[in-house]
């Protein structure tokens, strides 16, 4: 087979699989969609957080520790805007797909893989015990006189709403959400 046939054959099987992957299945995406995406992402979590993290650490520490963590995702995104298309001809689309062109096909799964399952699976424990815990601040603010409810019943709650949510088939399909958060994350 000659160099050209294999190249066609990788690039069929990586638009079979991009065909297949409901994030790369549809791209017609509007631009506002992603706006509220990721301002849900990055304003999100950091205004939840604010307040917790300047209570116990105070103004000094808690300014400086903001604009470090500022400056890392800063240059975070700058690299990932630089390595998306660095070899020409080809997209990095997915972190795995980088860490198999820095170090190679099976070392590159081996050192991408296990660190985004810890980061999935960690923000995910601390997205639904935030939630329930927020959930449980709304019940009780609005309802004083109601009999009070576990905390752990609220994290059920929340996740089995998020697990409802998951079932979607990409983000478009969650854009008002998106909307709604990114709307409450500025207000």
């Amino acid at each position: 087979m000659s160099h050209s046939e294999e190249n066609s054959d990788v690039a069929a099987k990586q638009k079979a699989i991009d065909d297949w992957l409901p994030i790369t299945a549809s791209r017609n995406a509007k631009w506002w969609y992603s706006a509220f995406h990721n301002l849900t992402a990055m304003v999100g979590a950091g205004v939840l957080s604010l307040p917790f993290a300047m209570s116990h650490m105070g103004w000094g520490p808690g300014v400086t520790v903001l604009i470090l963590s500022w400056v890392i995702t800063l240059y975070t995104l700058w690299q990932m805007v630089e390595m998306h298309e660095m070899v020409p001809g080809k997209r990095f689309d997915r972190y795995h797909e980088l860490g198999q062109h820095a170090f190679g096909d099976k070392l590159g799964l081996w050192i991408v893989v296990p660190q985004q399952v810890v980061v999935e699976v960690g923000t995910c424990i601390v997205y639904m015990v935030t939630g329930g815990k927020s959930l449980k601040k709304v019940h009780d603010t609005l309802c004083a006189d109601c009999k009070d409810i576990k905390t752990s019943y609220w994290i059920i709650i929340f996740a089995s709403v998020n697990f409802v949510l998951a079932q979607c088939p990409n983000f478009n399909s969650i854009s008002a959400i998106s909307f709604s958060a990114a709307a409450m994350s500025l207000t």
